[in-house]
This record gives structure tokens, C-alpha cells and sequence, in this order.
């Protein structure tokens, strides 16, 4: 059943109109980076592109990739395609392998950003109604910002709370009747674990209906967990600093993952051999900012594996589908010879009775091969009972099933992993 969305006109056009608004959009972008950033203009010379080379949509495969190591060598403002005093809003990755990327916004792009988010979050449900409790944190990371302009935009009521202090999200929650959590999965699972050990049963003494989760990789069985345990909807947000911050994509009510691809031009490429790829396939992802003035990013790699389908969704949006983040082409492990994501192993994990949300998948390297255990904290309940090994059997067994693949699990007792208030480490190694 078709529902009302933010822009019916954008989210619903026939897909030729949105073919041809691309196009049009990918040449003046194509002109304008040209004209106005040197480091764009030497590297279209270097594979003699010029801006009336771009005459299809296909011919965006001439352009050369744009990658994080590019971003980082022309830290901070080296991509910048407008004068420095047209930027009134600047955002940074976290930098914890290197310089970190830098996200520089006009008035303009702050507007679209509004704009995507507000889409983003209506189609999660989110209403003037609503009391967004904004638990990602605040500073340079896009998340919290993204998060606050869409729901004001809507004209919801937005607690600018943060991440941490975990005892205080609670009382505010309860204090401020929160219909709506924004933050990443694994903290709502902290907030819920600290809201049990003081009394509370989260699905039944709290208002919230929406939860507005994103910022890292999470499975379905983990997104059910959340949902059983908060008593609400649980919705996927998905975007990144090199493109806008989140907004890239509008989860509808049925679940499904839709590119704002008006302004964010997808394609699926080989991560091995960078050879575009068509809708169906899984490969990973390259976008461009079809919009944005301060820092447009032409076929940047995401290392972000999914698929992507034009098929007409069940809430009349025709924007193209993506699939859920598969994993990272960084993230996949190759043990035995088989590929592993991490994702995987969560998802076997969720299948375990008596399973707590905190694990550590262990990589441990001796010589040039890798080794994997895993480490997860049984529910306090099922700790208790003992019989830890029944326990360690039966996830080793969900993960053979998933990956045909023995992987050795051990029982760790509840609370020994540390608890994040963003994004959480699943993998470490030893």
C-alpha cells in the first residue's frame, strides 16, 4: 500500500524522469568541479575527460575512482569547490586510521542535508508529534547534527542529549516521554541493559515507538533483538562523511533501504577490479553527490558491500533499493579459505537461547594465518544456570551452519566486554 511521503513528487517520479535528472545534474556537477577545483581538473586531464564527455549516464565510468587516501592527501579543504567563506558548517570523520576526511557544508548543502534527513525520517514514521531523544554524539562526527536538522525540519521536539551518561538517558527518557531513540544499535542495547538493572521493563514503562539506528554494520536477528526488547520499530540509517553524513538512503515502513538517488548516484562495482557492475549483483558501492556545492564527491569507493535493485517497492517510492550493508571489503576475513563478515558471525550468534548482545570476534594471526574464536557473554539468567559448554556447543554450531566453518566459541561471564557508547568493536585482535 502506497503511504504519504515527505516528496512524493522526488521519492515517487517514473524512473526515466530520474535517469534524466541525473544526467543533467552529473554534467553541470562534472562542469563545475572542472572549472572551479584544480585537483579535479589535473585528474580529468590526466584520462582526457573534459565536461562535454559526459553525454550518458554510462559515461560516468571514464571518471577515475575518488578513495579515502585521496581525500586524506588534499586534508582539509583541498576538494573545495567554492570560495572558503561560502562554508558555514565543516564535519570530520574520526580520523583513527590517518588524517581524518573532512565534510565542509554552505548554506545550501546544510539545506539538502535537512532535506534528506527529513525524508529519511518521515518514512521511518517520525512526526511533529514525536520526541526524538538524540543519543549519537555530539562534535565533528555527522551523526547527532543530521539526526536533529531532519526531525526539526519535520518540527519534532529533539532532546540534544548525546551519547554516555547512561543512568541520566533513562531518567530523561522517562521524564520527557522519548517516542523516538536516535543512536547507534549497540548503545540502544546498553541504554536497555542499565534501564533493566534499574527496574524498568523497556518495552512496557517507556513511550517510544521509533528506534533511528545507524553509524555501524548490524544483522537482522540483532535488529529483532532490539525491537523485542524495546517493544518499537527499529529503522536503518546509512551515509557517511564523504557524501553528506547520514541521508543517503530512507528506510520505509516495509524495511526497505531506498538511495535518495536524486542527489546520491549509485553504482555497484568489483571491488577487485573496479568493473561497474548491474543491479542484482552484490559488489560494492560508489557514490556521487549529484547536489552538493562545498564538497562534491565523484565516484567515491565506499568499500561497503551490497546490492542494489530498481524494482518497484510496496510503498509506491520508486528510488532505487539497496540491500543491508553486507560488510566492508576491510571487514571480510578469509579463514580456512572461506570469506567471513562479521556480520555473519552476529547473525549466528542471535540464533542462541540464552545469548546476551556482546561479543568480540578474536582474529589471531600466527605467522601469515589467521585463526578466529569467539568471545560472548551469556545473559546473566543463562550464566547462572552453568552448563556453559551446552551453551558454547550450540553457537559453535549456528556459526558451521551460517559459514561452514568451525569456529571455536568460549562463555565469558556477563559484563566483561566493555560497553560503547557509539560505535561498538566487535572484531579485535590478538
Amino acid at each position: 500500500m502506497a503511504e504519504k511521503m515527505w516528496d512524493s513528487k522526488k521519492e515517487s517520479m517514473p524512473l526515466r524522469k530520474l535517469k534524466e535528472l541525473q544526467l543533467k545534474r552529473l554534467q553541470e556537477l562534472v562542469y563545475r568541479v572542472y572549472t572551479k577545483n584544480k585537483y579535479y581538473k589535473s585528474k580529468f586531464d590526466e584520462v582526457k575527460i573534459k565536461p562535454d564527455t559526459i553525454r550518458t549516464l554510462k559515461d560516468i565510468e571514464k571518471i577515475p575512482f575518488l578513495t579515502k587516501q585521496d581525500l586524506r592527501a588534499f586534508y582539509p579543504f583541498g576538494l573545495v569547490c567554492t570560495e572558503l567563506d561560502e562554508i558555514i558548517e565543516v564535519h570530520a570523520s574520526s580520523g583513527t586510521t590517518g588524517k581524518p576526511v573532512v565534510g565542509p557544508y554552505t548554506k545550501k548543502d546544510v539545506e539538502l542535508w535537512g532535506e534528506v534527513m527529513a525524508r529519511s525520517l518521515w518514512a521511518n514514521g517520525l512526526r511533529k508529534h514525536d520526541i526524538v531523544q538524540n543519543a549519537y554524539g555530539y562534535g565533528l562526527f555527522t551523526g547527532a547534527h543530521g539526526f536533529e536538522k531532519g526531525a526539526q525540519k519535520i518540527g519534532s521536539m529533539v532532546i540534544t542529549i548525546s551519547s554516555g551518561n547512561t543512568e541520566r538517558q533513562i531518567d530523561v527518557m522517562k521524564d520527557f516521554g522519548s517516542t523516538a531513540l536516535a543512536c547507534t544499535p549497540s548503545y540502544s542495547l546498553h541504554i536497555a541493559e542499565i534501564a533493566e538493572e534499574k527496574g524498568f521493563d523497556p518495552a512496557k514503562d517507556f513511550k517510544l515507538h521509533l528506534g533511528l539506528f545507524g553509524a555501524e554494520a548490524w544483522s537482522e536477528e540483532m535488529r529483532k533483538k532490539i525491537e523485542d526488547r524495546w517493544g518499537i520499530v527499529a529503522h536503518e540509517h546509512y551515509g557517511l562523511t564523504e557524501l553528506i553524513g547520514p541521508g543517503v538512503i530512507s528506510e520505509c515502513r516495509y524495511k526497505k533501504l531506498h538511495i535518495n538517488a536524486d542527489h546520491f548516484y549509485p553504482e555497484l562495482i568489483d571491488p577487485t577490479t573496479g568493473e561497474t557492475l548491474e543491479p542484482g549483483n552484490q559488489g560494492e558501492l560508489v557514490f556521487t553527490t549529484l547536489s552538493k556545492e562545498a564538497f562534491p564527491a565523484i565516484r567515491f569507493r565506499t568499500r561497503d558491500l551490497a546490492s542494489i535493485s530498481e524494482e518497484l517497492c510496496e510503498c509506491g517510492r520508486t528510488l532505487p533499493i539497496q540491500s543491508r550493508i553486507k560488510g566492508r571489503s576491510d571487514d571480510m576475513m578469509k579463514v580456512k579459505g572461506v570469506i567471513v563478515f562479521p556480520s555473519q558471525i552476529e547473525a549466528a550468534l542471535m540464533q542462541v537461547p540464552g545469548v546476551s548482545d556482546n561479543y568480540h570476534i578474536v582474529k589471531t594471526k600466527q605467522g601469515d594465518i589467521y585463526s578466529l574464536s569467539v568471545e560472548v557473554e551469556p545473559s546473566e539468567p543463562r550464566y547462572k544456570e552453568s552448563h556453559l559448554d551446552d551453551f558454547e556447543k550450540k553457537a559453535e554450531s549456528e556459526i558451521y551452519r551460517v559459514l561452514n566453518l568451525h569456529v571455536p566459541v568460549h562463555a565469558i561471564p556477563p559484563k566483561t566486554i566493555p560497553r560503547s557508547t557509539g560505535k561498538a568493536k566487535r572484531v579485535i585482535e590478538r
